[in-house]
């Protein structure tokens, strides 16, 4: 039941109410329901998201809450999965300003930051890491994201297709942790303990468990005390991030001693 968009004037071949979100078609004013909009639809379906999770957003319930027909729905958005991406749309906003725009910081301070932005809005909004990949990124908003991390690696040497494969690295990275932090806390919550009993509950479990000949390594994790809550909950993100960027960098020194020049912004640390 997606409605395309190729007899629009800009010829996308996306769904008419996404060709909207871009300004390529004109949203509809009226519904059969006054006061209904495209708008009033997504803020809904966010908020259903936000307070019960992805799955209980449908259409039915959606219009319910907002106390209209389903099928009055349907002149607006013509499918669940266009309501998600303008659902992602919404949530995610446009991207931050970045330093490398404003020319105080290199490639690794820019992507760092890009990261960072990504993370803080998907602990705002864990349902949005439910919706299945289906594409690149396709509205105003995530294309905005999508440029952004571009633009962090201008100058550094690299290839189109290597800038696509650090950003999807790095974006995939954040997405990992985003949704295997959100659920250890969700978790956690569901327990009703502070996390420091749910860890050393797990640690004695598996203290009982772990044999020293069949799991040499995991001992000697465990007997160093290595499963510990971090004393800050960025700990594991800022590791890893930087883990990530230290191969980036790799990556970027080979090129630019390849064309002979130094880029910016490299380095641990970045800056």
């Amino acid at each position: 039941m997606t409605q395309q968009g190729n007899g629009s004037p800009g010829g996308t071949g996306l769904p008419a109410s996404i060709e909207a979100a871009w300004g390529l078609r004109a949203r509809p004013v009226k519904g059969p329901k006054p006061g209904l909009s495209l708008e009033r639809i997504v803020d809904a379906a966010v908020a259903v998201a936000a307070s019960e999770g992805l799955g209980a957003v449908s259409m039915g319930r959606v219009a319910k809450d907002l106390g209209a027909s389903t099928m009055s729905l349907y002149r607006y958005v013509a499918a669940k999965d266009e309501l998600y991406v303008l659902m992602q749309e919404a949530a995610m906003g446009p991207p931050p300003l970045l330093p490398v725009q404003e020319e105080s910081a290199g490639w690794r301070e820019a992507l760092s930051q890009w990261a960072r932005a990504q993370r803080r809005v998907f602990h705002r909004n864990l349902w949005m890491l439910r919706i299945p990949v289906a594409g690149p990124p396709a509205s105003p908003n995530s294309v905005a994201w999508w440029e952004q991390g571009l633009q962090a690696l201008a100058g550094t040497g690299l290839d189109a297709g290597e800038e696509m494969s650090v950003i999807l690295l790095v974006s995939g990275f954040v997405r990992n942790e985003a949704l295997l932090m959100g659920d250890l806390r969700a978790a956690v919550e569901s327990r009703g303990v502070p996390v420091e009993e749910v860890v050393e509950g797990y640690v004695r479990t598996v203290n009982r468990l772990v044999d020293p000949v069949r799991h040499p390594a995991l001992s000697r994790l465990m007997a160093a005390g290595g499963m510990r809550v971090p004393d800050e909950f960025d700990h594991e993100f800022r590791f890893g991030l930087e883990r990530v960027l230290d191969g980036v960098d790799v990556l970027i020194r080979s090129r630019a001693q390849e064309g002979g020049a130094e880029p910016s912004g490299t380095g641990p640390g970045g800056g």
